[in-house]
């Protein structure tokens, strides 16, 4: 699964994260890799103004895509 996550790929969290005041759902890009299927994810609002970032495990994430995917 971390070979489909790249830098700037659009994630979600799969699991809260209350110590960064962050929950299930929320949305954040990968802004940098930290080590193997390990990932810098900044959170942002609306606005574009990040409220968090946070280092995350690839088993923390989904990709969410926008467009189909073939099989």
């Amino acid at each position: 699964m971390a070979s489909e996550i790249k830098l700037l790929d659009v994630v979600a969290l799969t699991r809260d994260v209350p110590e960064r005041g962050l929950r299930r759902g929320q949305v954040g890009t990968i802004a940098e890799e930290l080590a193997p299927s390990v990932f810098e994810v900044e959170f942002a609002d609306a606005k574009g103004r990040t409220y968090a970032t946070a280092p995350l495990r690839a088993c923390e994430l989904i990709v969410l895509h926008y467009e189909p995917v073939e099989a």
